[in-house]
Parts: C-alpha cells; structure tokens; sequence
C-alpha cells in the first residue's frame, strides 16, 4: 500500500505527530547477566559472553512483575498529553498498537483508557513490530477520514516475558536465542491535523508467506494453552536471510515518489534487532550510520516500542522542517516506511 500527501495539498488534509512520550522500565540487565541466569538455570555452561558477541547487546530494561504492558503505555501516554498541553477528555481516539498485550480479552486500549480516563473510541492494532507505526498511519487515516479528530497511539512493550530463561539443551538454545535479544518499553504520540508537514508518505510491503521464521504461538486458536507457547521461538538466521531477499526496494520507492535523498532526512529511525544485523543494514542501504538514533546495544529489541523510544529521543532536537524516515520491520513479515516533516 502506498498512501502519499501531495506537496500543495490543502491543510485540513496534512495530519501529523504533535508530541511524543516514551517510558523505561527501571531495571537494567547487563547481557552478561543475562547469559549467567540462563547458563545456572540451565544447567550447562554456555561461551562466555556469547549474547554480548552476536547480539551486540550491552544491557536491555526488564519491566517488572507487576509492570504491564499497558503501564508502560499510560506512561509514555501521559508524557506525549503533557508535551502537547491536552487533557485525556482532548482524544476522540485511543490506538493500543503493539506487539504485546495485557490479556487476550478485552483489547488492552479498554485498560490504558481507564488508567488515563478518555472516553475515545479505543481500539487495538498489532502486527508484530511494526505495529506501533501502523497504528500511526490507522490514526491517520481515522482523522483523514473524519472519524476522529485527535488520536493517542500508545505502545506497551514487555517482549522479555517471552524469553526461555531454562534451556533443554543446545538446539533448543538456538530456537529461543532470538528472545535473549529482547528488552521492555513503551511510546506514545499525539495525531492530529497540522498546517504544515506532517505524514507526507507512507508504504507498506508484505511477505506473508514466511510467517513461521518465527513468533509467539500461545494464546490463540491453534495453541490456547500451555507454558510451552508462551515463549518466542524463531530462527533469527531465516529471518535475516527474508529481510536481505527483500531487499531495498521500498526506499527505492520512497526516493521515487518524494524525490528525497538521504541528506533530505535530519533522522532516519529503523528497528533495531542486534548490533551486526544494523550495521549489515547500514551496509546494503547505504544510509549514513550518523543519520541513525543507534538503541539496540543499550536498550535491545523493543519490538514496536523501538521507534517511538528513537523518536523520543531526537524529536527535542527537531526543527520545524526537519524530516524524519521510520523504517520498520517487522515478523509476518512486513516492511514499512513512514516519511514525516515536523510541523
């Protein structure tokens, strides 16, 4: 799909990010950590520093037992209000756009509104990582569309949960050791319309046809119980090997269409899996590393959360002008580009 406001459209028809908000779990876990819990509970020695070397990874927060998804969320929700000077009662829409969720039933959306006290027309969206800048794009289209005229997209992250801390053996290392490269967040930005800027180009690129690389298969239809599925498992080599056969196509359209060039973007966002993973990225794309906002190696894989955590942390830095490109990518498998100008 590709959805592009034209330059001299009128101005009731821009829409855009006004403000931001991200939270963190407080607690750090050093990779290194991280390798000594599994390798005790387990029960065998794993190579030293094994995580750290093909992760990357330094250290991830881990939220804690009482900290949900949605907390993370209502945080970094509350913080993205305040920035934009907006009481709850100001949105007429709530978007819960996330990999993870509090419960299966109801949406998570209905938990976040109640801890805010909105009384939006809530909703909740997922498509593995890229679910955060899906939901900035439904929001989009809901104010495009007159159905809504201010969102709050959150995100409420707590991927850690999925991680195999107990391992059988070495093969079944290799199954989970995707999940040792996760870390907890949340992110939150207001939509609305705008005068100038805004979302001037979104695109998406599906590849249904590997959704096995990997996931979570608990809790739906095909496996309603059983701890066993609750943990992710995928091959993160085949994932890999999917993402480069896809190639870079969707930035060739992007360049097309807008005409803008790496030096036109004051920030280009991508999610971040591991350390040599972006800079294989940096390698096949050509993008300049200083363009990134690098997280993954303090931080980890926060699933959706990464580019609401990046953006974040640029968008103090920003300039009215300035544009930002969101590259995410995410297990089904998808890709999606997002080009934005702040207002």
């Amino acid at each position: 799909m590709i959805d592009r406001i034209p330059p001299h459209s009128h101005a009731q028809s821009r829409v855009g990010i006004t403000a931001v908000g991200a939270s963190l779990p407080e607690r750090v876990l050093a990779t290194t950590d991280l390798e000594e819990q599994v390798a005790t509970a387990s029960g065998f020695a794993l190579p030293n520093r094994i995580f750290t070397t093909m992760t990357g990874i330094e250290e991830r927060r881990i939220a804690a037992d009482d900290e949900y998804a949605s907390a993370l969320a209502v945080r970094a929700g509350r913080q993205a209000l305040t920035a934009a000077d907006l009481e709850p009662a100001d949105i007429d829409l709530l978007i819960f756009a996330s990999a993870t969720r509090d419960v299966v039933e109801p949406a998570t959306a209905h938990i976040v509104q109640a801890e805010l006290g909105t009384r939006a027309h809530a909703v909740d969206l997922t498509n593995a990582c890229n679910s955060f800048v899906n939901g900035i794009d439904a929001a989009r289209a809901f104010v495009l569309a007159g159905r809504a005229t201010r969102a709050l997209v959150v995100t409420g992250e707590t991927p850690t949960r999925s991680m195999r801390w107990q391992l059988a053996d070495l093969a079944q290392a290799r199954a989970a050791f995707a999940g040792f490269t996760f870390g907890d967040a949340g992110a939150a930005v207001v939509v609305e319309p705008v005068a100038s800027g805004g979302i001037l180009d979104v695109d998406t690129e599906t590849h249904s046809e590997h959704w096995t690389v990997g996931g979570i298969d608990g809790g739906g239809s095909r496996f309603p119980r059983g701890d066993e599925h609750t943990y992710f498992r995928g091959d993160g080599h085949a994932l890999r090997g999917v993402f480069e056969k896809i190639g870079t196509a969707i930035l060739d359209r992007v360049r097309h269409r807008t005409g803008l060039d790496w030096a036109d973007y004051t920030k280009v966002l991508v999610h971040q899996v591991t350390g040599p993973y972006l800079d294989r990225f940096v390698e096949v794309t050509g993008v300049p590393k200083e363009k990134l906002e690098v997280t993954v190696t303090g931080l980890g894989n926060m699933a959706s959360a990464t580019l609401g955590v990046q953006l974040a942390r640029v968008d103090p830095h920003l300039r009215p002008g300035d544009r930002v490109l969101f590259i995410g990518l995410g297990g089904g498998v998808s890709v999606m580009t997002m080009v934005w100008e702040k207002s």
